[in-house]
């Protein structure tokens, strides 16, 4: 799947949400929140963000997200690579400083699709 078919999905989760606003895990989950899409912040480390709540894992969530898109280092992806094929998310987004060739083989083991590339620059892209 390319980036703008992933971008036309309406459920995402993003692993790594912070309350920090200078930091992308936060910008991530705004400009999704602001162009309309559902997105769930997941993070151990928060109860909320932005004034929402936010889900300590992908298990968590009131419901199955279509994309996952991953602000974690790669060593942290792995597990969360393990999660979305448990919980049967197909669809994982690769942020730039995100990715190792040991997720994205773990990743195509598993079925997931994987698209690298940052959603801030797709939503420019799209005009949201």
């Amino acid at each position: 799947m390319t980036p703008e078919q992933l971008m036309e999905k309406k459920i995402w989760a993003v692993v790594g949400a912070t309350i920090d606003q200078e930091k992308y895990g936060y910008k991530i989950y705004k400009a999704l929140k602001d162009a309309g899409y559902t997105v769930y912040p997941v993070s151990p480390k928060y109860d909320e963000i932005d004034g929402d709540k936010a889900y300590k894992s992908l298990g968590d969530l009131p419901q199955k997200p279509e994309v996952v898109d991953f602000v974690v280092n790669p060593k942290v992806g792995l597990g969360v690579v393990k999660e979305c094929a448990e919980l049967g998310i197909k669809n994982i987004w690769l942020q730039p400083g995100t990715v190792s060739d040991e997720l994205l083989t773990l990743a195509e083991e598993k079925g997931i699709n994987a698209v690298q590339a940052c959603v801030l620059v797709a939503l420019r892209t799209m005009g949201k």
